[in-house]
Formats: C-alpha cells, structure tokens, sequence
C-alpha cells in the first residue's frame, strides 16, 4: 500500500523568506537575544536580517553563530552594523 503522507520534496518547499530585525538603539545582550528569539521563530532557510548600532554585536553575533550552523555576513554602513543569518 503506498504511502499517502505530504513528503516534502523540492518542488513543495515553500520558498525562503527574509525577515529584518531592527535592533538599532538596543544595548548588549538586547540584540543578541532579540536575534535569537526571531530565529526560533523563523524556518530553515530563511534570511533574517538584523541592523544595530551596538558595536559589542559583532562579538557577539559571531560567538553565537560559532555555536550553530547558521550561516552570516555582516557589513556595517554610518555605524550601523547590518548582519544577514540563514538559519540551518
């Protein structure tokens, strides 16, 4: 008897989305945990894109994502610091 079960395959993913995470004007470890609670939020795949102006952040940010297998980058425009992590 097949099996009648939704299997997700390729063609079925629903596509990423892009989230964005403004955490401008946040002191450390505000930023931080609000990137944290929007990725238990978002699905794999997914892009969030988070923007602050707390320079601690890129210290922290790469010491969580060292901890994960999320992938980041980061660029920073007029002291704005401006990561972009898909979650995995």
């Amino acid at each position: 008897m097949p099996n009648t079960e939704n299997r997700l395959t390729q063609e079925n993913l629903p596509e990423p989305q892009t989230w964005l995470l403004d955490a401008c004007g946040l002191c450390c470890p505000l930023p931080l945990l609000k990137m944290k609670q929007k990725l238990n939020q978002i699905a794999v795949g997914d892009k969030l894109v988070v923007k602050t102006t707390d320079p601690g952040s890129q210290r922290d940010f790469q010491s969580y994502i060292d901890l994960t297998n999320h992938q980041l980058t980061f660029c920073e425009e007029q002291g704005i610091f401006i990561y972009t992590i898909i979650k995995n």
